[in-house]
């Protein structure tokens, strides 16, 4: 097998029921630009892990399937990375590309739009910009599930993650023992308060503003098959990763119409949240500002707040019950 997680170990890890759920669900996934090996990169990955064949299309930021924007190597492999991941946790979901003109916001939130017209139930984004750096609209459509990247930059919250209706995803580092999996905060992943007004629905004491993360998945050694400015086979790293498992959790739960970014999360009662989802108690992030060094909004396991903590949020995936 590739070297990294493949879909056995995630699924087996966060507990989720992938070999039955997830069919008539649609993940919609935003990226810049085109990867044309997608296709047979995708059918790569699920045949080398017996996934069987996707129910996938692609289409352009109008919503067309061919007249497709410019290739990019750097996003190509973002958008392998994120179809081949929807793909880990929900193979039986159907999952829509939706390729924007270019990386400028204007471009990503039209294609976001788009991607809701086209039927979208969940909508996963992997990429991000400044905290409070432009309008959260494009992500307003009420039943449809946001979820985004928290970044991996260490302390601070990018857009779209931290609009008040996107699930915001943090990263984590997976490890085994026997059948038995552990995590902990991976290092530099995007966490903590950001430029945002902050939702009713949050509490936490230390931030003013919206608080990130809400939930997390696993960000590093994972494994990736690219073939476009790639030579195949690799383990990738980032909330890259962590999103659009996330993305395919929810087309597993089936509950999408009952979202409302991270509120349910945060509105969970301590029994749920003690029985489906599997609370982080170790590891802190790079670049948090002194007077926040030891507190929730870095560390995880430090009772703070509760079982909360800004790089892991709630925690990460014990079956679907939390989603």
């Amino acid at each position: 097998m590739p070297p990294g997680w493949g879909p056995a170990e995630l699924q087996a890890a966060y507990h989720l029921p992938s070999s039955s759920n997830g069919s008539g669900q649609i993940v919609a996934i935003v990226d810049a630009f085109d990867n044309p090996h997608v296709v047979d990169d995708l059918a790569t990955y699920r045949a080398t892990y017996d996934l069987g064949t996707a129910s996938f299309r692609k289409f352009n930021q109008e919503g067309r399937e061919g007249k497709y924007p410019q290739g990019d190597v750097s996003w190509g492999n973002e958008i392998d990375l994120d179809v081949e991941m929807v793909s880990a946790s929900c193979p039986k979901c159907t999952i829509y590309l939706v390729e924007a003109r270019t990386d400028a916001s204007v471009n990503l939130y039209a294609a976001e739009v788009e991607a809701v017209k086209l039927g979208a139930h969940i909508v996963t984004n992997s990429w991000g910009g400044d905290s409070g750096f432009a309008s959260g609209d494009a992500f307003e459509t009420a039943g449809v599930a946001y979820v985004a990247s928290a970044g991996d930059s260490g302390y601070g919250m990018q857009d779209p993650a931290d609009y008040i209706n996107v699930v915001s995803v943090g990263g984590t580092v997976l490890t085994q023992q026997g059948r038995t999996f552990s995590e902990s905060v991976w290092l530099d992943t995007g966490a903590g308060c950001s430029k945002i007004a902050k939702p009713q629905w949050q509490h936490d004491p230390r931030c003013s503003m919206r608080t990130g993360n809400d939930v997390a998945a696993v960000a590093r050694h994972v494994a990736l098959y690219d073939t476009y400015g790639y030579r195949g086979w690799m383990t990738a790293t980032g909330t890259s990763i962590s999103a659009p498992l996330i993305g395919g959790v929810f087309a597993l739960a089936g509950n999408a119409s009952l979202q409302d970014g991270g509120k349910h999360l945060w509105n969970l009662t301590d029994e749920r949240r003690k029985r489906y989802l599997h609370a982080i108690e170790r590891g802190g992030i790079s670049g948090c500002p002194k007077r926040l060094v030891g507190s929730y909004l870095c560390r995880a396991g430090t009772g703070e707040y509760g079982t909360y903590s800004g790089p892991s949020g709630w925690g990460t995936p014990n079956g679907i019950g939390a989603f």
